[in-house]
């Protein structure tokens, strides 16, 4: 994220209270909030450069790339995906993630960042090997082949000039009603990231400098239920799935020329059988209204930053992952195809 703020002006921001005084935030390029402990609270910042962004290397550029060989640090048992902590030769701590959703999670956290929203620094690679790894994992084992190398991980720099503070609520947030949190909403449904419990987002306290007070950075952190499905199946093949993803309705109302307001596919609720899963099924069943009721400007605002990406960049975000050169291409005009209905709709003058 440290490489993100490079990106930055820190001469157009605008504080303001949680209780309101955003009507000047259309006039900023960043969109802040004041926090309780004085420093600023930060979730969107004006793409200036997006046509030259690097997607092939995102967020933390070549310079924060992974350096082998690796160590290995302890497991991390939290979430639902199995992940374990490693250092690399430069001493820089990373975040494993094994199984399916590491593909997805390295294209999405390109693309939220393109727009200008905050995003970890994810790389993947297609073979990792960590000396000192324990002989049995609590949980992964089954990803480790007999000579001890993983296939197919997302690597996450840990920043020594960041400390995760707690999560927010897309509910009850310092950018409420805002179009920059709108912006984020119609993201969610532009990559199909159905997984939007709360805790999957998270809040980063930065150190300030000299020139820059510190911000506490909103964003949404775990993307790995993205390009698949539109809701929980308990499968894996609700994320990172070719089909699925192309397949999907992207727009369930809105289309037409009456109305100011949009209503997206995902998230949908989870599939009826998972009601057997209680808590599974239950911190999922109310999020539907992130895709739901959001202003077209605000949804029109954000097919207009997406569709300053050029052909390949958008490639070059599949590419990451390493998808093969045909999932690269089906995946990215699917893509496009919803980029060019976001700039489609019809937005009245009134709500412009």
């Amino acid at each position: 994220m440290n490489q993100y703020r490079k990106h930055g002006s820190t001469r157009n921001i605008i504080p303001v209270t949680l209780l309101g005084a955003l009507l000047a935030v259309g006039f900023a390029s960043e969109l802040v909030s004041a926090s309780n402990d004085s420093a600023t609270a930060v979730l969107w910042r004006d793409p200036t450069d997006i046509a030259t962004r690097n997607l092939l290397e995102g967020p933390g550029g070549k310079d924060h790339e992974p350096h082998p060989p690796f160590t290995f640090d302890k497991e991390d048992m939290k979430g639902s995906n199995p992940k374990f902590d490693v250092r690399d030769s430069d001493g820089v701590k990373w975040k494993v993630k094994l199984g399916v959703e590491a593909k997805p999670e390295t294209v999405a956290s390109r693309l939220i960042w393109a727009v200008g929203y905050f995003a970890n620094e994810d790389y993947f690679l297609p073979e990792f090997r960590a000396n000192g790894m324990p002989a049995h994992l609590q949980r992964g084992n089954s990803f480790v082949e007999a000579d001890g190398s993983i296939k197919n991980v997302r690597l996450k720099r840990e920043s020594k000039d960041e400390k995760k503070i707690g999560t927010w609520q897309w509910r009850k947030n310092p950018f409420t009603d805002t179009r920059e949190l709108n912006g984020l909403r119609v993201m969610m449904a532009v990559i199909n990231n159905w997984d939007l419990k709360d805790d999957n987002n998270a809040i980063y306290r930065e150190k300030g400098t000299d020139a820059q007070a510190p911000e506490t950075v909103y964003l949404v952190s775990d993307l790995g239920s993205s390009f698949g499905t539109t809701n929980f199946i308990a499968s894996d093949k609700g994320k990172g799935n070719l089909e699925a993803y192309v397949h999907s309705k992207f727009i369930r109302k809105g289309e037409e020329s009456t109305g100011n307001f949009v209503d997206f596919e995902d998230p949908k609720r989870p599939a009826p059988f998972i009601a057997f899963n209680a808590p599974e099924f239950l911190s999922r069943v109310n999020l539907e209204w992130i895709g739901r009721h959001l202003p077209k400007a605000d949804a029109q605002w954000t097919g207009q930053l997406l569709a300053k990406l050029s052909h390949d960049q958008i490639r070059d975000a599949f590419r990451a992952a390493q998808y093969t050169p045909e999932e690269v291409e089906a995946f990215a005009s699917a893509l496009e195809l919803r980029i060019a209905e976001l700039n489609q709709l019809y937005v009245g003058s009134a709500a412009k």
